[in-house]
């Protein structure tokens, strides 16, 4: 039953709102910054839609579904529809389109917000600590605004590793730094990976950030497969138990949602490791993935993990999934963020997920020439050439968002059109029905999360949180312990194994690496090999693309997993070793091919994100390489090659089978 509340039983305060008043035990803080507060039996609660009254939907007091339903039941049909989108908070920058920049275009965001009704965003700005809480805050300010005072949900990609790729990672070196997902799978201790997701919780947290795109539950199934570094390796029992770690600590807490979560976002439902020859579905090229028969099997099993950690959202792949069945019947030929059946009997119905099903970005809209080929000879593809509407191409956009939205897809992710959506359900393509079931969904996790009550950060005190000293420390001790050691043979001059290196006296020559640190840590940094007692190699790992993509492809390491004599850092390896103990180190983004390496090198390590403070700390024996590897690494492209896409640690005759690592 709806609670009423008549005039008499409220005081309006006539004074803008701060933050902390109250002192009922119950009370929440409020934080607002131009609505005025109620006040009802001694409690304050805020005036959302500024109608001087108390609502339903403004009472703390009322369940989280209570007050979704009578939200619900005032909002037009174009305030819902801008739930359903997930757009771009937009930057003065050149790149603004897609949101880089050190500043939000405030003009811009005000549009979307009142006059589209979005008030879901990924951000991708590059700031300080302080600089991020006070953006966030001002676009909370803007929503506090409208007419309903919805506060913005914002997300991110991940921004607490080494690689960089735009629309899939950030390497924002303001948040403390960690190894990627692979080297949680390297370490294999769910804690280390639980703390890992709640030290980015604080993070996020501090600067305003509510969502997370991630984790990739993903298997590492193909090795030449882009996006193997952001996922937890080919093992899907491993991947499963480290999945529910981030969710939960992502979350804070596996029993679902509350005022101190960051909403977690799984991805990507289902079977993207298992992309044909390795190329990624971000791209034309790339839009399909090898499955045969009842092997998606294995790929759903990481998506356990985020269940029993109720997870709040899930993400679809891009990929058509060729070959593969469900109960003997072949998939439609579409990508998962159209398809009915993976979204419906197995998503909502054998798994019997509830949250929001948010699409990957750009599904609907068109795939331009550029976008299959690439750009002209001597140009460059633009943000605006991007689409993933794989499966789809014929369709028109609003035929594309019906088909994405009646398969099941809640949010439409990396677009602001929500009048495509009201045009749909207009012309008959979209049910109001299907729209209020998921603008519901989305709304009741807002309510959840508490930010209806407090969207504000503390902007004195982001920077006090954001890469503080001892989450950097976590993050280097993790970046040390997930180093795998393929190779430790003796040095010729005392028979024991290089490694660790002595700290003192030791003659350097360094590739890769900043002669300032191996100085700080003691050591002597020569200029030519033959001086050096020993030296040490850090390659980044190989990669060569035979597509131009249009956007993603250019920036993303796909194809090669060998090192050749056309790789400085490898040439580098030939020459020095001739004369100098060598150590070779390279980044393991993927399972790459080592065996010409091997030869070559005293000792070889692979790292998953390393800072060259704890590696040479590492090194020289102050901490200790702890990783076993979370794929096997093939012996050969021609292995490679023959392997098959969807089964994992399946190459002839691997050169290091998964889970070998050595330790001193």
């Amino acid at each position: 039953m709806r609670t009423l509340y008549t005039p008499a039983a409220i005081l309006l305060l006539t004074a803008v709102c701060a933050a902390g008043q109250g002192t009922s035990p119950s009370q929440p803080v409020l934080g607002c910054r131009s609505d005025a507060l109620l006040t009802v039996d001694g409690l304050k609660f805020k005036d959302l839609n500024h109608n001087g009254k108390l609502d339903p939907y403004e009472d703390w007091r009322l369940t989280p579904e209570a007050r979704t339903m009578d939200l619900l039941d005032r909002m037009p049909l174009e305030d819902q529809a801008g739930l359903m989108v997930h757009g771009t908070l937009p930057t003065a920058s050149a790149m603004g389109e897609i949101g880089v920049g050190n500043a939000y275009d405030m003009d811009r965001v005000r549009r979307m917000v009142e006059e589209q009704h979005v008030n879901s965003f990924i951000t991708r700005l590059s700031a300080d600590a302080h600089t991020l809480a006070r953006q966030s805050n001002l676009v909370q300010e803007i929503a506090e605004r409208s007419d309903f005072g919805i506060p913005v949900t914002i997300s991110t990609d991940p921004r607490s590793h080494f690689q960089e790729v735009v629309g899939a990672s950030s390497s924002d070196r303001v948040f403390s730094l960690w190894p990627e997902p692979l080297g949680f799978a390297a370490i294999g201790d769910p804690a280390v990976t639980r703390q890992f997701a709640n030290v980015v919780r604080q993070e996020y947290l501090a600067v305003g950030i509510r969502e997370s795109l991630a984790p990739q539950a993903d298997l590492v199934t193909e090795p030449r497969w882009a996006r193997s570094n952001g996922t937890f390796g080919s093992n899907a029992e491993l991947a499963k138990k480290l999945v529910e770690a981030y969710v939960s600590g992502m979350q804070d807490g596996e029993n679902g949602l509350n005022s101190g979560s960051v909403l977690a976002v799984v991805k990507h439902w289902v079977g993207y490791g298992a992309v044909k020859d390795g190329w990624d579905s971000h791209n034309f090229y790339g839009r399909f993935a090898s499955l045969e028969g009842d092997r998606l099997a294995y790929h759903l099993i990481p998506f356990e993990g985020a269940f029993e950690a109720h997870v709040a959202a899930v993400m679809p792949t891009y990929a058509i999934l060729q070959g593969a069945t469900l109960k003997g019947k072949p998939l439609e030929q579409v990508g998962a963020g159209f398809n009915a059946e993976l979204l419906g009997p197995l998503l909502r119905g054998r798994y019997k997920f509830r949250g929001v099903i948010l699409s990957d970005w750009a599904i609907t809209n068109d795939c331009s020439a550029a976008c299959q080929q690439g750009a002209p000879a001597g140009g460059e593809a633009s943000v605006k050439d991007i689409g993933m509407p794989w499966g789809v191409e014929t369709l028109s956009k609003p035929e594309r968002f019906a088909k994405a939205i009646n398969a099941g897809v809640d949010q439409i992710g990396g677009t602001d059109e929500a009048s495509e959506i009201v045009g749909g359900v207009q012309s008959g393509l979209i049910s109001k029905a299907r729209v209020r079931e998921a603008a519901g969904r989305i709304l009741l996790e807002k309510f959840q999360v508490g930010i209806f009550e407090q969207p504000y950060v503390d902007e004195a005190r982001a920077g006090a949180i954001v890469g503080n000293p001892e989450f950097v420390r976590e993050g280097q001790m993790a970046q040390a312990r997930s180093v795998v050691l393929l190779k430790n043979d003796p040095a010729a001059t005392t028979g024991k194994p290089l490694l660790p290196l002595r700290t003192s006296g030791l003659k350097v020559y360094l590739y890769g690496i900043n002669p300032e640190a191996a100085r700080a840590a003691g050591w002597q940094v020569v200029s030519e090999p033959a001086q050096a007692d020993v030296a040490i190699l850090r390659a980044p790992p190989p990669f060569h693309t035979e597509h131009p993509g249009y956007f993603f492809g250019s920036r993303q390491h796909e194809g090669r997993l060998n090192f050749v004599s056309a790789d400085p850092a490898f040439a580098e390896l030939l020459r020095v070793s001739r004369s100098t103990p060598t150590i070779f180190m390279t980044t393991l983004e993927r399972p790459l091919i080592l065996t010409d390496v091997m030869p070559h090198a005293v000792a070889v390590l692979g790292d998953f994100g390393i800072a060259d403070e704890p590696l040479l700390k590492l090194l020289s024996g102050q901490l200790h390489p702890e990783g076993h590897l979370p794929f096997e690494l093939p012996r050969s492209a021609v292995a490679v090659q023959q392997q098959k896409s969807d089964l994992p640690d399946d190459s002839l005759n691997p050169l290091f089978p998964r889970g070998f690592g050595l330790q001193y």
